[in-house]
């Protein structure tokens, strides 16, 4: 499907509402919004190629974690801790707030090799530590932008500027959902702020705004107002919507705007969602023993509830699920050192995390189900100056790790490396960009095949520039 086919289908049916009966208007709407259904219930017609994945949970960090004190271990670094690095190993690269005189600073965590792979992990994650021959890290990550916002963005739309489809919702578009009574993209939040550029995150750019993505409450109702007023339920409740949607459809069918279709849409995904939200927010029905494993709690709200939100989600056809939890900023202030406040945040989501993997694996939904562990970027293998103290580090673009699960990606695998300091990738390095064709790939979707004409060029996911599937990782 491309973006010249949709506005075809809306001319068409324009003409036809306009030149028709209602009846025979009635008709017509009613097939195509049956074809929608049909879309919304896993339309395949994008697959280019059999997908390992079904679903995807991002678990994002919002705020750029540290690889330095969680999956890189560089001794070296603690060597050479306090002096200036060499000169050759800085030159062209950006910082966000580094001086020239800055210094290395080695990490006072301990490593571990883990599971059969021997992969180090920090102390700081000893949930992470058991599940590592489950996990596939990548080490040589980088990135183009070095500030919060913008980066944020370009890790889920591909460009730094707001206005481009966000991952989420090209997936949504492409291959729909298999949930017609959930969104087909949710979004999760956690942490003691929203991220950075907000909405902005899981907007749908320039595709029908019926692909966003949709926030979620992580307790009570998941939506504001989504509960209809006491009084006003039932046999009155059910009219009132019909009312509203035949008077969309008359508008609908006079203009043939798209964006009345997605009201029409969005007002009957609520009235399903009165009963399918609060079956889904309802965790008392978990087991403890399952409650324990994330962290959860009953009527609580936060990282741990989140994810087992997530599987919730995914178990019951929801195709694309992104959590962001804050507060991963550690420059080296207060309440962002990368002693206590590390420690805090870690402690939030290291359970949680690996409560979800476990999950998912024990239901046979691990295979099925990408899961995606990372940030906008990492942090300078230099220290930064915080009030004449040194406690944390620098946005860092050039070379960082992210991790991923399932989804046909091979587990407990190191790839890619960088030099002894941190510094710059050596070995394979990878670009957000193929990391997106490769979850699209993952899918079943071929990046350079999915496009959406807009405004006379064909606008991909990945964009114009060079992007490659990491074939090396994948089953």
């Amino acid at each position: 499907m491309n973006y010249k086919d949709e506005l075809s289908r809306i001319a068409t049916r324009r003409q036809l509402f306009r030149d028709c009966g209602v009846g025979l208007g009635g008709i017509a709407l009613t097939n195509l919004l049956d074809r929608d259904s049909a879309k919304a219930a896993g339309n395949s017609g994008v697959l280019h190629h059999p997908a390992k994945a079904k679903n995807v949970i991002v678990l994002f960090m919002a705020g750029g974690p540290s690889q330095l004190e969680l999956f890189s271990h560089k001794p070296k670094l603690n060597q050479f801790h306090g002096k200036e690095p060499p000169q050759e190993f800085i030159e062209g690269k950006r910082f966000s707030f580094l001086g020239k005189d800055a210094k290395l600073l080695g990490s006072t965590r301990k490593f571990k090799p883990c599971g059969q792979a021997g992969i180090e992990i920090s102390e700081l994650l000893p949930f992470h530590q058991k599940i590592a021959d489950k996990l596939c890290f990548i080490h040589s990550m980088n990135t183009d932008v070095f500030n919060h916002g913008p980066a944020k963005i370009f890790m889920n739309s591909g460009n730094s500027q707001p206005g481009r489809p966000s991952m989420g919702s090209w997936v949504n578009y492409g291959i729909g959902s298999e949930c017609q009574n959930l969104p087909g993209f949710v979004v999760l939040q956690s942490g003691p702020r929203g991220p950075r550029a907000g909405a902005a995150l899981w907007s749908s750019g320039f595709l029908p705004s019926k692909y966003q993505g949709v926030p979620f409450r992580s307790s009570g109702d998941p939506i504001v107002n989504l509960t209809s007023p006491t009084g006003f339920r039932g046999e009155l409740s059910r009219d009132f919507h019909g009312a509203v949607a035949e008077l969309n459809r008359k508008r609908l069918r006079a203009t043939g705007d798209s964006e009345i279709e997605t009201r029409i849409a969005a007002y009957e995904m609520a009235y399903r969602m009165q009963s399918s939200a609060p079956e889904l927010m309802d965790i008392g029905d978990e087991t403890q023993q399952t409650l324990d494993s994330y962290g959860a709690r009953i009527g609580g709200a936060s990282y741990a509830n989140n994810c087992l939100l997530a599987r919730r989600l995914v178990e019951r056809g929801v195709r694309f699920v992104q959590l962001y939890h804050t507060d991963w900023d550690h420059h080296g202030g207060p309440g962002q050192t990368l002693g206590k406040d590390l420690e805090k945040c870690c402690s939030q989501v290291d359970r949680a995390s690996a409560a979800l993997i476990q999950d998912l694996e024990e239901r046979g939904l691990l295979d099925e189900t990408l899961v995606v562990w990372t940030g906008e970027f990492g942090r300078t293998p230099m220290g930064e100056t915080r009030n004449k103290k040194v406690g944390g580090r620098d946005h860092f673009i050039d070379a960082y790790t992210l991790w991923m699960a399932g989804g046909g990606v091979k587990p407990g695998l190191n790839y890619g490396a960088t030099d002894e300091l941190g510094l710059s990738v050596t070995e394979n390095p990878v670009h957000v960009r193929d990391l997106h064709a490769t979850i699209l790939h993952c899918l079943g979707i071929d990046h350079e095949k999915f496009s959406v004409k807009f405004q006379g060029l064909k606008m991909r996911l990945t964009g114009v520039e060079e992007a490659r599937v990491i074939r090396d990782i994948l089953t």
